[in-house]
């Protein structure tokens, strides 16, 4: 049985609902992950996708920041919207679907970019993005009984030497810092969560999900980091098929600075 999950930071899903149109036609995921829709639940644009085949739309958004919305072709058995840091942003949803008998958790995640210093004491958005870590170490790839699960979306960090374009020279700047990057890991071990792109594409390759905006030839520089990331519990790990990182979308018209990637697996 093939089922297939996206990810992708749309930066503003009414903005670029044309593009995520154009997606769902030419990849057709079972699910899609947005993140940073920055729209409020009653101006959502669900019409376009549910004509697409996508009629169980689940949406935790807020008006012009954050937001994450989970579009799925199957109907959803349970909808979870948790406030991380408990400071009111729309940053997490989880659904639970039913695949032929075997039930998945899905959880889709837009953690906090951390803004431009490393220092917790001095930067509030850094400190905030440490907390929101240290709040995904209670999240568990196991902590339903009985059911699988997924967690995807922006995690805005870039973990290991080869998710950036220069270990070296990313060391002090934000998304790279060890103490994210070991913050990141640690909450994937502890939840005993897979890496599922990692399991596909070998850790000396480099994968990169996302170029600045600054740059004036994104391609030509190729600046890259990878802060989007699909982990899986392990016995989804196990039936991974391919995972593959969309980098032509970063040159579409009026592109997201992110562009989507697909876990695909045989279940």
């Amino acid at each position: 049985m093939p089922f297939s999950l996206a990810t992708w930071n749309i930066n503003s899903v009414r903005l670029r609902a044309g593009l995520v149109e154009h997606f769902l036609k030419s990849e057709a995921p079972d699910v899609l992950c947005l993140q940073e829709t920055k729209c409020p639940n009653d101006q959502f644009p669900e019409k376009t996708f549910k004509a697409l085949g996508y009629e169980h739309i689940a949406i935790h958004g807020q008006k012009g920041y954050h937001g994450v919305a989970t579009f799925s072709k199957r109907p959803f058995e349970d909808i979870v919207r948790q406030d991380f840091c408990e400071v009111g942003d729309a940053r997490h949803l989880s659904v639970r679907i039913d695949i032929d008998g075997k039930k998945v958790r899905i959880h889709n995640l837009y953690v906090p970019a951390g803004g431009d210093e490393p220092d917790p004491e001095i930067n509030p958005k850094f400190a905030h993005k440490l907390a929101f870590v240290e709040e995904m170490r209670r999240m568990r790839a196991g902590g339903e009984p009985g059911v699988s699960a997924l967690l995807c979306g922006d995690l805005n960090i870039a973990p290991y030497e080869t998710d950036v374009w220069s270990h070296k020279q990313l060391l002090k700047i934000v998304s790279h810092t060890p103490v994210e990057t070991e913050g990141l890991i640690r909450a994937m071990n502890e939840g005993e969560w897979v890496d599922l792109m990692r399991r596909h594409i070998p850790m000396e390759e480099k994968i990169f999900t996302w170029w600045s905006y600054r740059a004036k030839d994104w391609a030509a520089s190729n600046r890259g980091r990878r802060l989007d990331h699909v982990w899986g519990s392990a016995d989804l790990a196990d039936k991974l098929a391919h995972v593959t990182v969309h980098t032509d979308a970063r040159g579409w018209e009026k592109p997201s600075d992110h562009v989507p990637v697909v876990a695909r697996f045989d279940l």
